[in-house]
């Protein structure tokens, strides 16, 4: 690839055109480094090439005042940028060809070249000469100098994660009007995108960051090699808490990228540290107008452009762990997912639903994010929260579970925690293995769910209940078709509860339950499933109340209530007397009782759709319903059964029936 911009021809004599800048408004700093030679020769230049910068408002003069003005107003290059080094064109040597990852916009030209002036402190380095061609594009190579000389304070994290800013080509004397020429470092061949599109990868990147012992013990891992998954979430750590750090330093600087994506991401091979990218559009979070820099304002700009950054993070994250979102189709949903307002909780329920679980990556990112209690998620929805306030921080996100390797102690929060249990619960109902293990494990996460409930007060329940819910699991009885010979054999497909508010004016909501089923007429049903499809709906309305769920506490004299929940409390008690969950949980002894939402159920209403030619046979129907009703959990089938709801967070619910049943929900996103 010879040239990556505009496609017009140049000489090399053609770069160091003048600049000039119009509506500037910035003001640049003194210099940083600079060699001596290039300091007397700007000084001799300074009152032979000059340009006058003013704000728009200025430009609107008459001739004659802009004329008494400028020798007041009139500021040279050379004064604006002397804190970088001014390079001549002679001093290069222009490559015949331009690294893909170095591609530019429309209205830039991008070269490779190698500092040849023996005087240099460049000397014989090579670096990228990017020819700004547009206004815009030039204002954009004015502010990555200016920005220069704030973060160059701390040099070591400037050279560290910052793409770096060397300086600009020297315009000819008589040039006017003409592109403006940034000189930056050179670091790769390849943007971090292009990293991840190449067929490997993962040994590749490892190689270039030589990965051993001592780089991922920065990560908090011990170990090196190991499954793709380890190696993969090893990797990530790395770039993720490399790229966190980076963005901290501009945000601890005042500063907020605005064009984080992995085409601006370069890592470099000398350092093996994640370079930022050009700061043309840095912005601050302090506005320069008097009018507008009150305190509150500044604060909520600040707070905005923070959470601006950390949802690009978030995108950023998403296609370094799911590499199926770098196909454009797949990364539009996924972005159209979350413009429309769903709770980026419900991220895997809905990506479960578009990725190919039969893809070339074999779902190496949904394993990556499912780990440690479903971390990766947590991380991933905090990143890409709905409102600002909610977005992680820098700080916090380098602090979460996810970015810790095991050899860190990390104190999760209260709402990690609660995360945990409910992916973990939702993971075990995957399975689809219930013998008692998995049954007594799922009772237990339930519980201990129900302990955290997050929101206990019914006017939580009727902001975040209403919605459609995917049914998982029941603690209740499980009969199938393995070991009866029924005459109706229905397979049950999804089960959804949709949750409705008719009116803000009272605490009523509308329940309905849908069951999808197919009636297997085939005699080979076990190895052919197909048949006539049907739906089976059950509506009512309940009415929302404040209750409490008490907790009946064994007689130690009598021996009374052995039953199977007293030996679950006794083991939640133990569970919650350990180290681990001391911390955490809101209360030191097992409680009488927990406050929980009342369900009042009015009349049910039944409704049921069967497909040709069932749909005509009487007595046939009358089979399947008796079939569903024997599959299902009598709260789904019946829902005036239903009692309490015990507990609710945006992506999860658990409602119980009145034999004392879980049963647990997935919010759904279609």
């Amino acid at each position: 690839m010879a040239l990556c911009g505009t496609g017009l021809q140049f000489s090399l004599e053609s770069i160091g055109v003048g600049y000039y800048s119009t509506n500037s408004s910035t003001r640049l700093h003194r210099p940083s480094v600079t060699s001596l030679s290039q300091r007397k020769y700007s000084l001799l230049q300074q009152k032979c090439w000059r340009i006058r910068c003013s704000s728009s408002r200025k430009s609107t003069l008459s001739a004659e005042s802009e004329d008494n003005v400028q020798g007041v107003s009139s500021v040279s290059v050379e004064e604006e940028l002397e804190h970088v080094i001014k390079f001549q064109i002679s001093d290069f040597k222009i490559s015949d060809s331009v690294s893909v990852g170095l591609g530019g916009r429309a209205d830039e030209v991008v070269f490779e070249a190698t500092v040849k002036d023996s005087q240099s402190p460049l000397y014989n380095t090579r670096v990228v000469l990017r020819r700004l061609i547009s206004a815009q594009a030039k204002r954009r190579g004015k502010r990555a100098i200016e920005v220069l000389k704030r973060l160059a304070r701390r040099r070591l994290m400037y050279h560290s994660y910052s793409m770096q800013v060397h300086g600009y080509v020297s315009p000819p004397k008589n040039g006017d009007g003409g592109p403006f020429t940034l000189v930056h470092g050179y670091h790769g061949s390849f943007s971090l995108r292009h990293w991840l599109q190449l067929s490997d990868w993962l040994p590749t990147l490892e190689a270039t960051l030589a990965l051993d012992e001592e780089s991922v013990r920065r990560v908090g891992d011990d170990t090196v090699g190991g499954p793709a998954v380890s190696r993969q979430l090893r990797l990530i750590r790395i770039l993720m808490r490399d790229l966190l750090i980076g963005v901290n330093y501009l945000h601890s600087h005042g500063l907020a990228h605005t064009e984080l994506r992995l085409e601006n991401v370069h890592i470099s091979p000398v350092d093996r540290h994640i370079k930022v990218g050009i700061l043309g559009n840095a912005a601050d979070f302090h506005e320069s107008s008097q009018k507008s820099s009150t305190l509150d304002c500044n604060m909520e700009r600040r707070q905005m452009m923070i959470a601006f950054d950390m949802r690009c993070v978030g995108f950023m994250m998403a296609k370094m762990v799911l590499r199926e979102l770098m196909d454009p189709t797949v990364f539009a949903k996924f972005k159209s997912f979350l413009t429309k307002g769903n709770d980026p909780s419900c991220l895997r329920e809905f990506l479960l639903q578009i990725l190919n679980r039969n893809s070339s990556s074999g779902n190496v990112g949904l394993q990556i994010l499912d780990r440690n209690w479903g971390a990766g998620w947590n991380l991933l929805s905090s990143l890409l929260a709905t409102k600002s306030s909610k977005r992680i921080s820098c700080l916090d996100a380098l602090r979460h579970p996810f970015l810790c390797g095991p050899r860190w102690r990390v104190n999760p929060s209260m709402d990690i925690i609660r995360w945990g249990l409910g992916s973990t619960a939702v993971r075990i109902t995957e399975e689809y293995i219930y013998r008692l293990p998995q049954r007594s494990r799922l009772a237990h996460f339930i519980e201990l769910m129900e302990m955290l409930n997050p929101h206990p007060r019914p006017r939580n329940w009727l902001e975040l209940l209403p919605g459609k819910w995917r049914f998982l699991y029941s603690t209740g009885r499980h009969i199938g078709l393995t070991i009866r010979q029924p005459s109706a054999r229905a397979l049950i497909g999804d089960v959804y509860l949709t949750v409705s508010r008719p009116s803000t004016l009272n605490t009523n909501l509308s329940f309905t339950s849908g069951i999808g089923f197919s009636v297997m007429v085939n005699p080979n049903w076990p190895h052919d499933k197909s048949g006539p499809t049907g739906e089976l709906q059950v509506n009512t309305m309940f009415r929302l109340a404040a209750g409490k769920r008490l907790y009946l506490k064994e007689d130690k004299t009598t021996g009374k209530f052995p039953s199977f929940s007293s030996t679950s409390q006794n083991s939640i008690i133990r569970k919650f007397s350990g180290g681990k969950w001391r911390k955490a949980v809101p209360f030191k002894e097992f409680p009488i009782s927990l406050p929980v939402a009342k369900l009042t159920p009015n009349e049910v209403e039944m409704t049921m759709r069967l497909d040709e030619p069932l749909s005509t046979d009487i007595d046939v129907a009358k089979t399947v319903v008796q079939e569903i009703r024997t599959q299902v959990p009598p709260e789904i089938f019946d829902l005036s059964k239903i009692v309490c709801g015990t507990y609710l967070e945006p992506r999860l619910l658990v409602l119980r029936g009145v034999n004392g049943s879980a049963l647990l929900f997935t919010r759904s996103c279609e």
